[in-house]
């Protein structure tokens, strides 16, 4: 088993070979998170390699006040938030934009029909609807929704993840739940007794 804590020493030094020990180790269930967030699968490998060049650059100030893995989501999740951020002011910088031209602006932000590939087939439509729905959520729901709901982590660890109280991340998670069941009821009225998509299912 991975020494988190000596391979984060040893990046710090500037090992290589620990970060790739590092990557090898944590990258799979990384990319996923992000992959969450950027429902695109070449924007998340580009986020998951932005965070592991953090990772190298930062390790000499990782205090280690916190595990290994809660100091390596909380670079994820930053990043994804980043990256959204980014994107929504694109978007709204195209909008703009077209006000001011006659040709249309290339909408090339959204994967509409973007799936999980971790979701199974006959959830994948359920996921799809999910994972568009979830662009409503505030950051913190998102977040919250995505480390617990999706990623399965526990409760305690996505708290320490988003510097929040167990019974805050709890609170989080039903909010985003609530506020994706009425997302989904206003644009899909007819799966609202035959479907329940704010459960954990992906």
């Amino acid at each position: 088993m991975l020494d988190e804590n000596r391979c984060l020493h040893d990046i710090a030094q500037g090992s290589e070979v620990a970060l790739k020990q590092l990557y090898e180790h944590f990258s799979d269930r990384v990319f996923n998170t992000l992959l969450s967030y950027a429902k695109n699968t070449e924007d998340a490998e580009e986020l998951l390699q932005d965070v592991f060049i953090t990772i190298f650059n930062t390790a000499p100030s990782f205090q280690f006040n916190s595990s290994a893995g809660t100091w390596v989501y909380r670079i994820a999740v930053n990043k994804a938030l980043d990256f959204l951020r980014k994107k929504k002011s694109k978007k709204r910088f195209g909008i703009f934009t077209s006000l001011y031209t006659n040709d249309s602006v290339e909408t090339k932000y959204e994967a509409v029909d973007f799936v999980h590939p971790g979701v199974k087939l006959e959830n994948k439509e359920d996921a799809a609807l999910l994972l568009k729905a979830m662009d409503v959520l505030p950051e913190n729901q998102k977040t919250a929704f995505i480390l617990t709901q999706i990623e399965g982590l526990p409760q305690q660890e996505v708290a320490d993840i988003m510097n929040q109280s167990r019974k805050s991340v709890e609170s989080l998670v039903q909010r985003a739940k609530s506020n994706l069941r009425q997302e989904l009821e206003k644009d899909f009225p007819d799966r609202r007794k035959s479907k329940n998509n704010t459960s954990k299912e992906i």
